[in-house]
């Protein structure tokens, strides 16, 4: 099974994948591992990229494809995969049946984890994270200790990502970029929506019944 995993920032992507990989005997796949392992092996492909990201330049479309791509042809992903950062856009959809097609596979499902845009910002700005062991607290859902110290003894704080002009707008770039692909995976008959609101527990549910149903 081949799923491409998709939503806006705060949708408990995270969470979920680590469910979807038991459940169905998944490989877990995201550019930033990509990016990450190619960077600390120093591939050719990582030492390309890291080009860009010094310039403070998004990796180009085509680079990041070869990358998955490269990805895609090691023996953990012949069993399925999730599909996690990627693809981003329409071409990278496109680049992404081509890849697979020529291994004679294609994207089973996509699934999406939809949420109003005001409930994901409440997610996203009320994350706190400890500066010393990186433990992760919400003041709304896990609320941190009232004196901001971590029971490691490191600050908590919130990330400048995390705060609302910045969450915003990350927000704005996922729907003008990437929540298009919901449409055009739609047409294809892949797509499978669920609300992530709610418990982890109520969201897992919904995709096992969206995806076994």
């Amino acid at each position: 099974m081949i799923i491409v995993l998709l939503g806006p920032p705060g949708a408990g992507k995270g969470t979920q994948t680590a469910a979807l990989v038991n459940r169905y005997g998944l490989t877990p796949i995201s550019t930033g591992d990509i990016f990450r392992a190619n960077l600390n092996a120093g591939t050719l492909l990582g030492l390309e990229a890291k080009n860009y990201m010094n310039q403070g330049l998004l990796v180009p479309d085509e680079l990041t494809v070869r990358l998955v791509e490269d990805r895609l042809a090691q023996p953990d992903a012949k069993k399925g995969c999730l599909l996690d950062g990627f693809p981003r856009t329409v071409f990278q959809a496109e680049e992404l049946d081509k890849i697979l097609a020529a291994q004679g596979l294609a994207v089973d499902y996509c699934l999406l984890l939809d949420l109003p845009d005001l409930e994901l910002l409440t997610r996203l700005t009320g994350r706190r994270v400890c500066r010393a062991c990186g433990s992760v607290w919400h003041l709304t859902f896990s609320p941190p200790p009232d004196n901001l110290i971590c029971p490691c003894g490191g600050e908590i704080y919130q990330r400048g990502d995390d705060g609302e002009a910045a969450a915003s707008n990350r927000l704005k770039v996922y729907q003008a970029q990437t929540r298009p692909l919901a449409a055009w995976y739609q047409k294809r008959g892949k797509l499978k929506t669920v609300s992530a609101s709610g418990s982890p527990e109520r969201v897992a549910t919904a995709i096992q019944q969206a995806l076994d149903g």
